[in-house]
């Protein structure tokens, strides 16, 4: 089996949904033949959904992995590269290009937008694999950026990497020693600038879409479960699951 397709499989049986499924569907086959551990399981799973949805525990989990950088205002020195980490689409014949982004890749695309607006010297490096589509991100977020009114010539495109490493692994030796922009959502942003400083390239990050969004005044909502929740909660998951395979592979 492809290594990538074995992580991935791997890092979807451990998300807290998967673990949830798992341990129920334990607690029924066991029901009768181990009632107590059956128990255990059913108690388990449901208070790791429980959990896994409340607002206030999936905000503790996800703020302190998107509160490391600032968003981008404006860089001092003329900007070389705006590179736009890669995320998924779908391709559906009829919709427009913006409309076959997910909302983490039309995020990022809008962010690098917003920063080429500022620094029309840019060049945009758009990064990411076909992921079993026919077109591979990097050329559909390209798409996407020039019916939005981006020259296709201002744009470069890097269409094979599958994971962060990957993409600082290509990426860099082109970008090395220039002034760099890099676009991801806020809770990667960690783990995509340590690739990047691994190979050389010390950018600038430009965080977006953050998930944790407080205000002084929190509607009486947010104490109760929220499917939204749990979907943050995986990310910030996988997110944490993805610096730990970072922290072994630098030793």
């Amino acid at each position: 089996m492809d290594l990538f397709l074995l992580k991935k499989i791997i890092s979807l049986m451990i998300m807290p949904l998967s673990i949830t499924i798992i341990l129920l569907l334990f607690a029924v086959i066991f029901y009768r033949i181990k009632p107590k551990l059956s128990f255990v399981a059913l108690l388990s799973g449901s208070s790791l959904l429980l959990l896994s949805t409340l607002p206030p525990i999936s905000d503790t989990l996800m703020a302190p992995l998107e509160n490391n950088y600032p968003a981008f205002t404006r860089s001092v020195k003329p900007v070389d590269y705006i590179v736009i980490l890669g995320g998924a689409h779908t391709t559906v014949a009829g919709l427009p290009a913006t409309s076959q982004l997910n909302s983490s890749s039309l995020a990022r695309l809008v962010e690098a937008l917003r920063i080429y607006n500022m620094h029309p010297e840019a060049q945009i490096i758009t990064s990411g694999f076909s992921g079993g589509d026919v077109s591979s991100n990097a050329e559909k977020v390209k798409q996407a950026a020039v019916s939005l009114g981006v020259p296709a010539h201002r744009i470069i495109t890097e269409n094979f990497p599958q994971d962060t490493q990957e993409e600082a692994q290509l990426i860099s030796p082109r970008v090395i020693n220039s002034n760099v922009v890099l676009v991801t959502s806020a809770n990667h942003m960690p783990r995509a600038m340590a690739y990047f400083e691994k190979y050389g390239v010390y950018a600038i990050p430009a965080p977006v879409s953050p998930w944790v969004k407080h205000n002084e005044h929190r509607p009486w909502q947010y104490y109760f479960p929220s499917g939204k929740k749990l979907q943050q909660t995986s990310v910030a998951w996988y997110e944490v699951l993805g610096r730990v395979v970072q922290w072994f592979k630098s030793l």
